[in-house]
């Protein structure tokens, strides 16, 4: 129900049905399922379903064949993104680093990960709400071991730093899940050794968005 509002347009410019149930992602899940289960529907579930890592993984066969690197910084959601970016560059380069980055407010991937376990959240509180992961997908912490070398969190502040340097030095509007990589490198001065790239995804911010966050 509190979704990004030009995400949802967007969805709808496309012709999407779009139901608003929920007041976070996973009770918008829950209710998805339980669509799909009443109507004979499939739901594609980021994380779970091996095309979807597959498809992002298409972004590490591109930036691999174009570039020497030493670590590769991946913003973490459900996980789709980092594991298929992440097994093509273990496939072609061992040797280079792999490194998710969470929201300090939606840790639960970072745990999980950190663990080995499920740990779920009772909340999530950031701004990044496409990595506002409050309950992790266990197939999706399975795709991440052995090809995920450590996972950061990041405070809302350098979320933001990120999103307005990104902005101010080139032009690039980020949302904050899509700038988590660069707040990562902005937090961590560990990760900034080598030969570094990082994955900047998805710049659905509003007009009042932009205002208050660039």
């Amino acid at each position: 129900t509190n979704a990004n509002p030009l995400k949802v347009a967007r969805m709808k410019q496309l012709g999407a049905d779009v139901r608003q149930v929920g007041e976070n992602f996973d009770a918008a899940k829950v209710a998805a399922k339980d669509f799909c289960a009443g109507n004979g529907a499939y739901f594609v579930e980021d994380g779970r379903d091996v095309a979807i890592s597959e498809g992002a993984g298409s972004i590490a066969v591109e930036l691999m064949a174009s570039c020497v690197l030493d670590t590769v910084v991946v913003p973490l959601g459900n996980g789709a993104l980092i594991s298929g970016v992440a097994t093509w560059i273990k496939h072609v380069q061992p040797a280079v680093r792999v490194v998710g980055v969470a929201s300090e407010g939606a840790d639960s991937m970072e745990a999980s990960w950190r663990t080995n376990t499920v740990v779920e959240r009772a909340s999530v509180d950031t701004i990044a709400d496409g990595i506002a992961v409050r309950t992790p997908v266990p197939e999706a912490l399975d795709d991440m071991r052995g090809v995920v070398d450590d996972v950061v969190l990041v405070s809302e502040s350098s979320i933001q730093h990120a999103m307005r340097m990104l902005f101010s030095t080139s032009g690039i509007v980020g949302e904050p899940a899509g700038v988590a990589g660069i707040a990562g490198l902005i937090e961590h001065k560990s990760l900034r050794i080598g030969r570094l790239a990082t994955i900047v995804c998805g710049s659905n911010l509003t007009d009042e968005q932009m205002r208050q966050w660039l």
